[in-house]
């Protein structure tokens, strides 16, 4: 479980590609107090077990199944990442609570900005719009975010200047995808409600009963 507050931005240094998936070096510093190998780490978002820890950087191998529903498949070597560690249970909560477990991809469709702030507007699948209220919580690649507005196609965040600093969403570009949860309690109210008869069952990502 994590909460949403990057620790560091990483950068990838090497990339192997095998039958089972693929190998991530990711090159780092503060993260790397402490970790140990089958420890947790949100890597832009998605939820990771380190490999292999050395002094400067971590391993961990991503599976076919996340190379596809995640951005993870895009990266190349060179490119930033959002890190952050597990929580331990006397961390104070400063995003919200967040699995890991990314949902799917969106496309950040505009960039505006508004003093020293930055507001961006991303195209969100319906599959995980449906979870998003205005003032709510979205992660995006591993951030922790409140929902400024919800359109039919999308919703737009405001990224004040630390945020753009000491993560990647700061260069974020028109066009370029990012990996998106929608918050965890909204999951679990609706399937409560379904299950109870007050909604009708709907479809969901994972769902097959």
């Amino acid at each position: 479980m994590f909460s949403g507050i990057v620790e560091e931005m990483g950068v990838v240094q090497s990339r192997e590609h095998g039958r089972a998936g693929t190998r991530l070096s990711i090159m780092a510093s503060s993260i790397l107090h402490d970790l140990k190998p089958g420890e947790s780490v949100s890597v832009s978002g998605a939820c990771l077990t380190a490999a292999e820890i050395g002094t400067s950087d971590f391993s961990v191998d991503v599976s076919t199944e996340t190379l596809r529903v995640t951005t993870l498949g895009e990266l190349t070597v060179g490119t930033a990442v959002n890190l952050e560690r597990a929580m331990t249970l006397h961390d104070r909560i400063g995003g919200h609570l967040v699995t890991g477990h990314v949902d799917g991809t969106g496309i950040l469709r505009e960039r505006t900005q508004d003093g020293r702030t930055v507001l961006l507007t991303f195209e969100v699948p319906a599959a995980i719009l449906r979870y998003c209220i205005q003032k709510g919580s979205i992660t995006i690649d591993g951030v922790s975010l409140t929902i400024n507005t919800v359109s039919e196609r999308g919703v737009s965040v405001a990224i004040v200047p630390h945020t753009a600093n000491v993560t990647t969403l700061g260069g974020k570009q028109p066009g370029d995808s990012v990996n998106l949860e929608s918050d965890l309690i909204g999951k679990y109210v609706e399937r409560l409600l379904q299950r109870n008869g007050t909604l009708p069952e709907k479809q969901t990502p994972g769902d097959r009963s």
